[in-house]
């Protein structure tokens, strides 16, 4: 009976750890080796750390992620406050036999690319769209208004794309909580704002830092978003990042921002986590 488990095991796991140690560990530690590696002034190649130098030496390289980072979590921020409604009205306030059409409407606009996505929102917003057509035929304005290539529209892009990755984690915390610890809180006299803060949030706490996590890392290294909507002065790292690979052709110093980019994104989530008190395992579990 053993030998069957461990065989069965065996099978099960192989796919999985060859997928891990092929397509994410071998490639990681090459990128390693390459963001390591360097030129001296006769051209031979050396072990140097000048390309982790050279991010913190030039100014511009720091404030592209300084600005990324604060922008992610601007994102995360603005992504929690637009679905934790939806999935507390879909969990707790409409009927049950409707939840599950609800949440289906929910994602269905994420079961195509991303890339079409966020076309569908450049027609919208660009001079010759939907919504300055609309402005300009009523009245309401003389001239279309260029809405796109601007922050607001990049951060309202980022939100958009990473909305279902927030509100299913919120789901399914909420779905968990019994409803009779709201009807008790208010019974004895709770305020919206107290139940809401002393037992709902308290409650969703996994999945709210679950789904912060995942968006927060999402909106980091996204690259597509902030590229078509935010234009040519966005100021992402992940554009850096790219332009070291595919335009400069330096693949050293774009895999030392990279291995960059993980470490420090790993230094917010941690901080994070122990601003919120929360347990990284708890909240993924």
């Amino acid at each position: 009976m053993k030998t069957h488990f461990r065989l069965g095991l065996f099978i099960f796991l192989t796919p999985v750890l060859l997928w891990l140690l092929l397509l994410i560990v071998v490639p990681h530690l090459e990128l390693l080796m390459m963001s390591l590696q360097g030129k001296d002034d006769m051209g031979k190649a050396v072990w140097t750390f000048a390309n982790y130098r050279h991010f913190f030496v030039e100014k511009i390289y720091w404030y592209t992620f300084v600005r990324t980072a604060l922008y992610a979590i601007t994102v995360t921020v603005l992504t929690f406050c637009v679905t934790f409604p939806v999935a507390f009205y879909i969990t707790k306030v409409v009927s049950p036999k409707f939840s599950g059409f609800l949440t289906i409407l929910l994602l269905m606009p994420f079961w195509v690319s991303e890339l079409v996505r966020v076309y569908g929102w450049m027609i919208l917003l660009r001079e010759s769209g939907v919504i300055n057509h609309l402005l300009v035929s009523s009245g309401l304005m003389d001239s279309p208004v260029e809405m796109l290539y601007n922050d607001i529209s990049m951060l309202m892009g980022l939100v958009y794309t990473s909305m279902l990755f927030m509100v299913v984690p919120l789901i399914s915390a909420l779905e968990g909580m019994d409803d009779s610890l709201i009807e008790a809180a208010h019974d004895l006299g709770a305020s919206p704002l107290t139940i809401f803060f002393r037992i709902i949030i308290p409650y969703a706490a996994p999945g709210i830092t679950s789904g912060s996590i995942v968006v927060f890392m999402l909106a980091l290294g996204n690259y597509l978003t902030p590229k078509l909507m935010g234009g040519k002065n966005s100021l992402w790292f992940t554009e850096q990042i790219y332009n070291e690979f595919i335009a400069s052709f330096n693949w050293n110093q774009g895999a030392a921002f990279g291995f960059l980019l993980l470490a420090l994104s790993s230094v917010i989530i941690w901080f994070g986590l122990k601003l919120s008190r929360q347990e990284l395992g708890r909240a993924l579990s």
